[in-house]
């Protein structure tokens, strides 16, 4: 990939930055903000360069879809105009408008069905607004999009410093020091599989969490009660076989009630459901990261929309305090971490979910490629 090093003189160019600004925000007020902060370095060093800046993302908010309370919010960084219809004579007229290191948003990407199917024509429409074109959303290049994959067809495309980073700090994971911890949380079983089955073999603990705890307890034969399985054809009874594999052995579970109490994993009882890890499970965990060299860890340990959040906190101050090499990602588990404070005890924080286990899994990305063009 040609990254920001690459590219000579910038004055007076129109620059497409992809980016992601989707980003938690209800009644208009941003709540986390770490991936929009992780960005504004690259725009800063392109306006300093003089650059005209076009800033394209996508969004899917509580309140609705419109990017105009990020917009609002980039006002405290540099003023910004924004664009509602990418369309429209508005648009023609303020990219046309732009002087150097002025910064333009565009609405939502994804208010066009274009965008999501890749459309060639759509993209050379987003393309025509340009003459250079960087990604510098990591986060969003495992989806073949348009702003993504189709736009570097036409344009001259480099990677911006914060995907640079992304794949430098994330690649350690293929070579890691010894002895090496991961942790994996979160649902989507089917999903993770790549994963689990990969680093069931390189790493030296894998501790699984979450909602992924579930399907190792059916196969043992424990009651789970109401907790969500994901179905599939997955050879769970062999990986309960591999002996880096670890299943916590408590869990906190919500009884009929709707109270929360741990219990042994093979005490759960029908009605009940499974929303967090115990206290012994960290426990042990806790004895992985004092032997390991690095830890890689992605997903939340519990249900953290349903506010079960402890046993994922627990894990962050114990990392944070005692992991001597650590890489972490996954939006709800960075959430969690942002608000204890925590985001600079770690070797790495990575601004991507799925980005993250797709490239851990496969090594590339469509982002990726579409740039080693």
């Amino acid at each position: 990939m040609k990254t920001l090093a690459d590219l000579a003189d910038v004055k007076g160019k129109k620059v497409l930055v992809r980016v992601d600004f989707n980003v938690p925000v209800e009644d208009g007020v941003i709540h986390d903000d770490f991936r929009i902060r992780s960005t504004i370095p690259t725009i800063e060093k392109l306006r300093e360069r003089g650059a005209r800046i076009i800033l394209v993302s996508h969004f899917e908010g509580k309140d609705g879809n419109s990017l105009k309370p990020i917009w609002r919010y980039l006002q405290t960084y540099f003023k910004t105009e924004f664009v509602e219809d990418i369309f429209s004579d508005d648009a023609k007229q303020k990219v046309e408008g732009m002087g150097n290191s002025d910064v333009v948003l565009f609405e939502n990407i994804r208010t066009w069905k274009e965008e999501k199917e890749n459309d060639t024509k759509f993209a050379e429409h987003l393309a025509h607004f340009a003459d250079v074109y960087v990604n510098e959303a990591f986060s969003a290049s495992h989806r073949e999009h348009a702003s993504i994959v189709g736009v570097p067809k036409y344009l001259d495309s480099y990677a911006g410093d914060l995907f640079v980073k992304e794949v430098e700090n994330l690649k350690v994971a293929f070579s890691p020091k010894k002895p090496f911890l991961f942790i994996l949380g979160g649902a989507k079983f089917s999903t993770k599989l790549p994963l689990l089955e990969k680093f069931l073999k390189k790493a030296d603990y894998v501790v699984v969490g979450g909602a992924l705890m579930n399907n190792f307890y059916k196969e043992q034969g424990f009651e789970i009660g109401d907790s969500l399985l994901d179905t599939g054809d997955f050879d769970i009874k062999g990986m309960l076989k591999n002996n880096h594999l670890y299943v916590p052995i408590d869990v906190t579970v919500e009884n009929k009630e709707g109270k929360a109490e741990i219990k042994k994993a093979d005490q759960v009882l029908p009605g009940e459901t499974i929303v967090d890890i115990g206290s012994d499970a960290v426990s042990h965990i806790q004895e992985f990261i004092n032997e390991a060299a690095f830890v890689l860890w992605n997903g939340p340990m519990g249900n953290y929309e349903k506010g079960y959040a402890e046993g994922t906190k627990e894990i962050a101050h114990r990392l944070a305090e005692g992991a001597k090499d650590s890489v972490i990602g996954g939006g709800d588990t960075i959430s969690v971490v942002a608000k204890l404070n925590l985001l600079k005890k770690f070797t790495y924080v990575s601004t991507a979910g799925g980005a993250m286990l797709d490239f851990l899994a496969h090594e590339t990305l469509p982002g990726i490629e579409a740039l080693d063009r």
